[in-house]
This record gives structure tokens, C-alpha cells and sequence, in this order.
């Protein structure tokens, strides 16, 4: 076993996470209550590939790697963690398109495609720039965060005002602002990974600090 297995797994999981969030947003769209119940459960599937990276990480860190691939080793458990949890949200939002579609629709205009299709990209970018050994493309990427909590705190304001004029619906808008925060946690996924990507190839933590936009020399 090499780190190029560790990686191949790795992206494996990302494809099944990547797969979630989509048909799970497409199970919304279509209220389609079939595929909402399959998406809830391929959250198992992406459950086990975190194990079984995890094993293939513990098993390379036991040969004492030297510092470089030690960082790729770790930073592979960290990415497995985030796309762990980007199943999970994938998988809430299945639940709730299951939900909406045994209920009428609700009738106002929210940009959820439009935050879904943002949150996806960052998803794709952060996925790109660590197969490409790209910290550049991680860093850009970074930024754009705060345009997805732009919109979902838009979305939100927006369907707060609509169940104060409609109470009838309070039940499928609280839904509807439920997927929107997960869209936006998927984003904040994206971004750590994105971070992580920095750590692997630049050694260099720029979590909680001002450089993420900067170019730093690599250690």
C-alpha cells in the first residue's frame, strides 16, 4: 500500500459525496421520495469508505513516513472527515426533499440552485487543486465562501418573511431553510479541504489566520 492507494480511495469517496449531494438536490427538485430514500441510505456507503481510509492512513503513518508524506497522510484523514460530513448533509437534505414531497409546493422564489450550484463548485475546486497538487486554485477558492453565507442568509430572511405572511407554510419553510443551511455547511467542507490542501503542499496551517489570499514560500 502507497499514498497513491490512499489518494485513489480517497477520491472514490469524494465521487460517492459529490453523487449524494446532487441526487439528493435533484430529489428535491423532482419530489422525487424514491431517490431521497436511496440517497439516505448511500450515506452508509460513504460511512465506510471514512473507515477504510482511515485504516490505509493508520497503516502508512505506522512506517514513519518522512515529513512530506507524513502531511499527505494526515491531510487525506482530514479531507475523509469532510467529505464524511458533506454525506451527512446530503443526507438531511434528503430527508427534508422526502418530506416537501409529500406536501404541496411551496410558491416563493429562492436561489437554492443557485447556492447549491456555488457550494458544488467550491466541492470540485477543493477536490481539483488536492489531485493537481494545486494550493493556488485551494486559496482562490477560499473567498468564495462567503458568498454561499451571503445567500443563505439571504434565503433564510427571505423565508422568514414569507411564513410571518403565510403560517400555513411555516412547516415547509423551515424546511426549505434547513437545506439552505446545508448548503452552506457543504461549502464550509469545501473550504477546510481547501485549507487542508494548503497544509499538504505549502506546510504551511493558514486556518484562523489572515493568509489565506496570499502566496507563502514553501517549508
Amino acid at each position: 500500500m502507497d499514498l497513491t492507494e490512499l489518494k485513489e480511495k480517497l477520491l472514490m469517496m469524494a465521487i460517492q459525496a459529490e453523487r449524494a449531494v446532487n441526487e439528493a438536490l435533484r430529489a428535491l427538485i423532482e419530489r422525487d421520495y424514491d431517490l431521497a430514500l436511496q440517497v439516505k441510505d448511500s450515506d452508509r456507503e460513504i460511512d465506510r469508505f471514512e473507515v477504510e481510509v482511515d485504516n490505509m492512513a493508520i497503516q502508512l503513518l505506522v512506517r514513519a513516513p518522512l515529513a512530506s508524506d507524513l502531511r499527505m497522510v494526515t491531510v487525506a484523514m482530514k479531507i475523509a472527515q469532510n467529505l464524511e460530513r458533506i454525506g451527512d448533509e446530503a443526507s438531511k437534505i434528503a430527508k427534508r426533499a422526502r418530506d416537501l414531497s409529500e406536501e404541496p409546493p411551496i410558491h416563493v422564489h429562492i436561489d437554492l440552485p443557485g447556492m447549491a450550484k456555488l457550494a458544488l463548485n467550491m466541492l470540485k475546486v477543493a477536490l481539483d487543486s488536492f489531485v493537481n497538487r494545486d494550493p493556488t486554485a485551494a486559496r482562490a477558492l477560499i473567498p468564495r465562501d462567503k458568498e454561499v453565507d451571503r445567500l443563505n442568509k439571504e434565503i433564510t430572511n427571505h423565508l422568514a418573511d414569507y411564513m410571518m405572511q403565510h403560517p400555513d407554510a411555516i412547516k415547509r419553510g423551515l424546511h426549505l431553510i434547513t437545506i439552505s443551511r446545508s448548503l452552506e455547511r457543504i461549502a464550509d467542507h469545501a473550504t477546510n479541504m481547501a485549507e487542508e490542501v494548503v497544509y499538504a503542499y505549502e506546510a504551511q496551517d493558514i486556518r484562523h489566520t489572515g493568509m489565506k489570499a496570499g502566496v507563502s514560500s514553501r517549508v
